[in-house]
């Protein structure tokens, strides 16, 4: 009798022990693998500053409200030694993550690129702003690089041309790089479209890949119209080598910091200044922005005309009118302020 009771006992441990097994492993299972991150909703990013410790991780994502259980979640980031191994950057967390495949994602740095475009720019400051809110790093560091002349001079430029070496495109950079950083992938990615072909055309040109950009960018303030950029660019080569003065309303408007003029006046013209080419003959002393990569190839693949005079179009808005001859440019030029005061754009 006494030993029936203590089977039964033994039994009774048994079954209990395996079911406290059971809801241990129902338990684990449920902590490491059932979904905690974005219940119901997006993908979201968690951004992870140098220096941030686990509190200030913990504390972005519920801010962001991405995470259904802190206390799991700093469970198994403990047990797999994250808490104090953690790395900076951006980090993609898919919805309805669990915790270990989201502890694993941060611990390894396995960070999600972000796409940078840029285009659109005119100044060193326009550029600061549109890649500084993108990046861990700031518009104001990276300005400070951009003006600084011994920066540009490490990378084969002057203040004044340290513009032409950011070439328009989209790339893929981590989020928490430097500012140095980014300038050094910028250099790279400059290297890269250098080709020995595009180096080529602009030797035959006769220019440096520096030079090519600025005319470009005179080219690319010049037209939106694709078909009218190896045009204008030969045009302007034309006149480059009669030594003529290129004479761009664009350079003339970057001269004077004042992109909203509609139309130049001799007031406008008379300003002292190295990159008003109706004063100086010549290349201005860098690009007026930067100009895209169609731009630059249009400038390597100038069309060979005898233009040497061209103005917008009254009768096709958005086009330009070319001449060879000063009588004719006269009277195109004098349509088109005809049309202007008929429109009273000043």
């Amino acid at each position: 009798m006494q030993m029936d009771r203590k089977k039964y006992r033994l039994r009774q441990f048994i079954v209990l022990a395996m079911l406290l097994f059971v809801c241990f492993s129902y338990y684990i299972y449920q902590i490491l693998f059932t979904a905690n991150f974005q219940w119901r909703k997006e993908d979201g990013y968690l951004y992870i500053r140098r220096g941030a410790d686990f509190k200030e991780v913990l504390d972005s994502l519920k801010k962001n409200e991405m995470l259904q259980d802190v206390k799991s979640f700093a469970f198994i980031a403990k047990l797999a030694g994250y808490q104090d191994n953690i790395r900076p950057g951006r980090y993609r967390i898919k919805a309805n993550s669990n915790n270990i495949k989201v502890v694993r994602l941060l611990r390894n740095g396995k960070q999600e690129p972000v796409k940078l475009t840029f285009n659109n720019i005119r100044l060193k400051e326009d550029l600061a702003e549109k890649v500084g809110g993108k990046f861990y790093f700031s518009a104001d560091s990276l300005l400070f690089y951009l003006k600084d002349p011994e920066v540009a001079k490490h990378y084969g430029f002057d203040t004044a041309t340290f513009m032409s070496m950011f070439i328009p495109n989209t790339y893929e950079i981590y989020w928490d790089v430097k500012a140095k950083v980014f300038l050094d992938k910028m250099h790279k990615e400059y290297e890269k479209f250098w080709t020995k072909e595009r180096l080529s055309k602009a030797k035959a040109i006769g220019f440096t890949p520096i030079q090519v950009s600025t005319l470009a960018s005179i080219v690319e303030a010049e037209t939106n119209q694709q078909s009218e950029r190896s045009r204008i660019a030969g045009l302007y080569i034309n006149r480059l080598n009669i030594n003529m003065p290129l004479q761009a309303d664009p350079t003339v408007k970057y001269a004077v910091r004042d992109f909203s003029i509609k139309r130049i006046y001799q007031v406008h013209t008379q300003i002292d200044s190295p990159y008003n080419t109706y004063k100086y003959t010549g290349l201005p002393p860098g690009p007026i922005n930067l100009p895209s990569i169609a731009s630059i190839d249009a400038v390597l693949n100038y069309e060979r005309n005898k233009y040497l005079y061209f103005c917008a179009s009254c009768n096709r808005i958005g086009f330009h009118d070319f001449t060879e001859n000063y009588n004719d440019h006269v009277n195109n030029a004098n349509r088109y302020r005809g049309y202007l005061d008929k429109e009273q754009i000043k």
